[in-house]
């Protein structure tokens, strides 16, 4: 790996701090140098500091000139269903025409439409699409992505999907943390009891024994997998050494992230219906929200998450994409970051916080990504802008100039 200096950076910012996700006040302070710079080598931050101080020790190096455009950690996306056949057009169509999300998945559509393509497609097939879909995000400046299995729903299904990732992890840049979700739905035409027994007794310990996932998820929530059931599942995945994940209050406020706060789950994902009483278990527990602002609004639903009031009950929240072909084909974070400040009154400053150090330390990569501080990966993009107000404040324009990963550049003109 080469070595390199990255200089005049309009803005380099750091997100320097703790050794921990970021809360309250924090998630505001974004520790931004002016004309900022960066030594690299092998891959690794060596030196963070102005363009002058990394000018006068980068010795015989490549230097990377920013120009005067903002330097940021590559965004972390903390929830994505990345591999899956097809699309679903179908389903945007009828939305559009006033169908919700419950009745088009009644009729046919949804979840269920996707695992019927995806149980025919082979594992070629959906590695050169999900190949497709990984150089989108790193276009959008995301180097680390987390991807769920979950539109497989039968043994060698979810291991040909979990596979997949585990090929993309290897053959791309993009780092991919993969995450377990045969609790998805339950199968047409088959006893819940009867697949969830499959999930806990057969799928879970392959899973765990080929180290094909790291987390854990389930879909809780009315008409897919109750409380009780949730927590078998999430039981049983612990106890085979996976980490914790819970779609929690999507639909409905189901208790999902009361479930979460008493698993000690590492994230509660969704919570659009999420009220007090869930935020306070969030709390308790140390929960991370991963909210994903894009579904609410592929759905066309007006009930985001209640951010403003996570973030005063001092939860380090996390945003993300949620991408995947029904209900939120987007893998732009900058598309989230605007979202978020205008559905969610979120700040610009929180909004990078929560797609970068705090969506790090909700993957377990908090300590390697995520800030630009010695020793962490190089990963990092470049924007076509001098505030980094701009990614959310100029929406649906690709702003990415270049993208970095271990100090290679992998995407830019």
């Amino acid at each position: 790996m080469k070595s390199l200096a990255v200089l005049h950076a309009s803005q380099l910012v750091t997100l320097a701090g703790g050794k921990r996700p970021r809360v309250g006040r924090e998630m505001s302070a974004l520790g931004i140098i002016c004309d900022g710079g960066m030594l690299i080598r092998e891959g690794k931050i060596d030196v963070v500091g102005s363009s002058d101080e990394i000018g006068k020790i980068a010795g015989d190096v490549e230097i990377v000139d920013a120009g005067g455009r903002v330097v940021l950690p590559g965004f972390v996306d903390a929830h994505t269903h990345l591999v899956f056949a097809g699309s679903r057009l179908g389903d945007f169509e009828r939305r559009a025409r006033g169908e919700t999300y419950e009745q088009i998945a009644k009729a046919g559509g949804g979840i269920w439409s996707t695992v019927e393509k995806t149980r025919a497609a082979s594992s070629e097939e959906l590695f050169i699409a999900a190949q497709k879909h990984a150089e989108w995000f790193l276009r959008c400046g995301t180097t680390t992505i987390e991807a769920k299995s979950g539109y497989g729903l039968t043994v060698d299904d979810e291991l040909k999907i979990l596979r997949v990732i585990q090929r993309l992890n290897k053959e791309m840049p993009l780092e991919i943390v993969s995450t377990f979700l045969g609790a998805h739905a339950v199968p047409r035409g088959m006893d819940p009891d009867k697949y969830i027994a499959l999930v806990i007794d057969e799928m879970l310990p392959q899973v765990a024994s080929a180290k094909l996932a790291e987390f854990c998820d389930v879909f809780c929530e009315r008409t897919y997998f109750d409380v009780e059931q949730s927590k078998r599942i999430l039981t049983a995945a612990r106890n085979v050494g996976l980490r914790l994940r819970i779609h929690a209050d999507q639909l409905t406020n189901f208790g999902g992230a009361q479930l979460a706060g008493e698993m000690k789950a590492t994230t509660a994902d969704h919570l659009e219906k999420t009220d007090e009483h869930g935020i306070a278990a969030m709390k308790s527990a140390g929960v991370q929200p991963v909210l994903l602002p894009g579904s609410v609004y592929a759905l066309g639903s007006p009930d985001y998450p209640h951010a403003r009031e996570m973030i005063e009950a001092g939860l380090a929240v996390v945003i993300a994409t949620d991408f995947n072909p029904g209900s939120s084909p987007t893998p732009s974070i900058p598309t989230i970051l605007s979202l978020a400040c205008t559905q969610m009154k979120m700040s610009p400053s929180e909004a990078i916080t929560a797609a970068t150090i705090n969506a790090a330390y909700s993957l377990n990569r908090g300590n390697t990504i995520g800030s630009f501080e010695p020793g962490k990966l190089a990963n990092f993009s470049i924007f076509d802008c001098e505030d980094y107000r701009e990614l959310a404040y100029w929406f649906g324009i690709p702003q990415t100039h270049s993208v970095y990963v271990k100090g290679e550049r992998v995407a830019g003109a």
